[in-house]
C-alpha cells in the first residue's frame, strides 16, 4: 500500500530532473503527474516555480514516495502550459515540463 499518499491515481506520470525538458500531450479531464528525483539531504525538496494557467491544468497536491517527489495536475482545457520546478538547494537548475492539453478528435472510421 501507499502509506499514507493523499493520491491514489497519478494519472499519466511525466518524469524528468534538473536541467531536462519534457513534454506531455493530454486530454481534458485527464489527471497527469510531474516526477522528479527527491534529494535525500534536508531541505534540498522540489518546488514549483512557474503555476500554469490555471484554465489549462490546476496543481491538486505534492507527493513524495521513495526516493520521487510527484506533483500532481488536473489537465482542464484545450491550451498549452510551462510548470517549472526547481531544486530548493542552492545552485541547482530546474526542471521544465511542455503541457499541451487538446480535445480528442471527432473522427470515425
Amino acid at each position: 500500500c501507499g502509506g499514507g499518499s493523499a493520491v491514489s491515481d497519478f494519472g499519466m506520470v511525466v518524469r524528468g530532473g534538473e536541467g531536462t525538458a519534457a513534454r506531455a500531450e493530454l486530454r481534458p479531464g485527464q489527471r497527469f503527474t510531474l516526477a522528479v528525483p527527491a534529494d535525500p539531504a534536508p531541505g534540498d525538496d522540489w518546488e514549483l516555480v512557474a503555476v500554469p494557467d490555471t484554465t489549462v491544468a490546476s496543481f491538486i497536491s505534492e507527493e513524495q514516495q521513495g526516493g520521487t517527489t510527484y506533483f500532481v495536475f488536473n489537465a482542464k482545457r484545450p491550451g498549452s502550459a510551462e510548470i517549472r520546478l526547481r531544486a530548493a538547494a542552492p545552485a541547482t537548475g530546474e526542471a521544465v515540463f511542455d503541457v499541451t492539453v487538446k480535445q480528442p478528435s471527432r473522427t470515425h472510421r
